[in-house]
């Protein structure tokens, strides 16, 4: 299957971007003049990274808080119809059966042999991932396994130093999340498969400035975000790169201007249209 090549809207982010100032770093705005430019195909798929922020919504609705994030695809309206009126149908697929079952989870018709993990939370993420796992853009299978690899073991550095136990604080399975439970090495044996973790570790643990820390963390992030992309420059791989950048520096706008501007300006720099045709060309 053949990727659609968007040459002009790659060109144009550089500019978008530059008209961004950190004080006011619109992502919306700038997530909807993508949105206006794709294929409904690929409209789905940066979707369903944006998915992200409706099940961090969705937890904070059922949970009564007074919060949404914006960048999520559902206004507060409409996710109080999902839970409301059950129109699961907004959801992606794994995530709507969890928001679902247990939406409904005191339904008399509820089958009573499903039993529910207590953790709302663990089991929408869980979720959440699978739909990545699932999904047939490469960014998204390759950023879903890396993004809740990273949050797992920043939980399980975090749970072993406050004598808690690991299992309860990771998401999903697989040989990551059993080394993370069960391994009492520093970097829980995983040195040699994952190159970020030292880095990870170090900012959790040594790091006692939480803005450092944070900023450690997304550095991290920042930098798998471009090598899933490395040798993509005008299809959706690269847009989903791009705006996974672009989270990063919208976050810092608010947590630190400074860091924020030195994000985008670097942001930025990646954006030369003639710099990627070049480095095209080259491969």
């Amino acid at each position: 299957m053949f990727s659609t090549e968007y040459y002009c809207l790659v060109a144009s982010l550089r500019e978008w971007t530059l008209d961004s100032d950190t004080k006011n770093f619109d992502v919306r705005e700038i997530l909807d003049e993508i949105l206006d430019e794709l294929t409904a195909n690929d409209t789905k798929a940066v979707k369903l990274l944006y998915a992200y922020y409706d099940c961090e919504n969705v937890i904070a609705l059922r949970n009564n808080r007074n919060r949404h994030n914006n960048l999520g695809n559902l206004t507060a309206e409409e996710l109080k119809d999902v839970l409301e009126n059950r129109n699961y149908s907004l959801l992606p697929t794994n995530v709507a059966a969890v928001v679902k079952l247990y939406n409904e989870a005191d339904d008399e018709e509820r089958d009573e042999d499903v039993v529910l993990d207590d953790n709302f939370e663990h089991a929408i993420f869980e979720a959440y991932y699978k739909d990545l796992a699932a999904s047939k853009v490469r960014f998204l299978k390759r950023w879903g396994e890396f993004d809740r690899t990273l949050r797992n073991i920043a939980a399980a550095v975090a749970a072993r130093e406050a004598g808690r136990v690991i299992r309860d604080v990771t998401v999903g399975g697989g040989e990551i999340v059993a080394q993370l439970a069960h391994s009492s090495a520093v970097d829980f044996g995983l040195r040699g498969e994952l190159q970020y973790i030292d880095a990870v570790i170090s900012a959790i643990t040594d790091e006692t400035n939480i803005v450092e820390k944070e900023r450690k963390i997304d550095a991290v992030r920042w930098a798998e975000a471009e090598d899933i992309a490395i040798n993509d420059y005008f299809d959706i791989d690269y847009i989903l790169s791009y705006l996974v950048k672009v989270n990063i520096v919208a976050r810092w706008t608010l947590l630190s201007p400074e860091v924020g501007r030195e994000m985008l300006n670097k942001l930025i720099a990646s954006l030369d249209a003639s710099a990627i045709v070049e480095k095209q060309a080259k491969q």
